[in-house]
């Protein structure tokens, strides 16, 4: 099946919050090129690596994260590569094990998280839980039909914003 599925989850305030950009669908599909691609082209400040619930128990589906801020020495490094990276494993493989996923996806699906940590986060749990939250709720995302719907766009755009800029007139 040669489809891509992409989904998309923000979690939280201020700098422990989480923005989540999935993008997963089955190995025959765009996303093994992807993968592929993406772990053998790391770019400066940007390592991608495997997700992993702990050493040596990678998630499912296997999980490439991408972190979207350039790596700061310090607790930014520790808050991406700790709670962060155990936040997208946990919401991803929650995502399987509660039927939110296909079954196939345990085996046959590849998935990548390109996952933002404010190099300002400065609480691990809350890192690590709104890490897991958003990553379960983009994989929920990616395979509903019709989301977002005309609607929630036409009220999203009259109140366009986000935590970073908020236009004065929409």
């Amino acid at each position: 099946m040669n489809v891509l599925y992409i989904g998309e989850g923000f979690e939280g305030s201020g700098p422990n919050a989480a923005h989540i950009n999935l993008y997963i669908g089955p190995k025959t599909g765009p996303i093994a090129g992807a993968v592929a691609t993406a772990a053998a082209s790391p770019g400066p400040g940007h390592l991608p690596f495997q997700a992993i619930l702990k050493p040596n128990l990678p998630a499912k589906p296997v999980t490439l994260f991408i972190a979207k801020a350039v790596l700061v020495p310090g607790t930014h490094e520790i808050m991406t590569w700790g709670p962060a990276q155990a936040g997208v494993a946990a919401g991803i493989t929650s995502a399987l094990l509660d039927g939110s996923l296909p079954a196939e996806a345990e085996d046959d699906w590849l998935a990548i998280a390109a996952v933002w940590v404010n190099p300002s986060a400065d609480d691990a749990e809350q890192v690590y839980a709104n890490n897991k939250a958003a990553t379960y709720l983009a994989a929920k995302r990616a395979l509903l039909v019709g989301w977002p719907s005309r609607a929630e766009l036409a009220a999203g755009l009259a109140s366009i914003g986000n935590p970073f800029f908020t236009p004065k007139v929409a």
